[in-house]
């Protein structure tokens, strides 16, 4: 039987608004800041952390390898692509949820031209899996394709 004093050091965590770790590789136009991650929490099967798109700003088309991803937008409107060639689209705005499967090719794009989207992002590992692909994409008009150290050819 587990005593109180177990449950006090080895249960609920709160990681408070201004706490989140900005420590953690960063897009241009994007902003990542972990909040549950094994070191500030004891999480062992999750990261969850927030992100923010600047406006015009579209990522580099990526995968993360196994890993499964969430976000859920907070502001903003949100565009993605994703498939083969970023064939397919659709734009998520406040309150929706968006599930990307493993190796699912994507980007995404801040689809307002004056006002970030911010989501919170969960993830089925705390690995910073990444995987940049050379895939052009259809996404018409001047947007800055973001490839950094985040996003670096070939990372895992």
């Amino acid at each position: 039987m587990t005593s109180a004093t177990d449950w006090e050091q080895h249960g609920i965590r709160i990681v408070r608004a201004g706490e989140l770790d900005s420590n953690t590789p960063q897009t241009p136009g994007m902003t990542r800041a972990a909040a549950i991650t094994y070191a500030r929490a004891g999480a062992q099967k999750l990261w969850a952390g927030t992100v923010v798109v600047q406006p015009e700003v579209a990522t580099g088309p990526h995968h993360h390898g196994e890993l499964e991803t969430v976000l859920y937008i907070v502001r903003g409107r949100a565009r993605f692509r994703w498939g083969e060639r970023l064939e397919f689209v659709a734009e998520a705005g406040p309150g929706d949820f968006i599930y990307v499967p493993p190796f699912v090719p994507h980007q995404e794009i801040n689809a307002l031209p004056d006002a970030p989207v911010e989501a919170v992002v969960v993830r089925s590992g705390q690995e910073p899996v990444v995987v940049n692909l050379d895939i052009e994409s259809p996404e018409p008009g001047p947007k800055s394709l973001a490839r950094d150290r985040f996003h670096p050819e070939g990372a895992r």
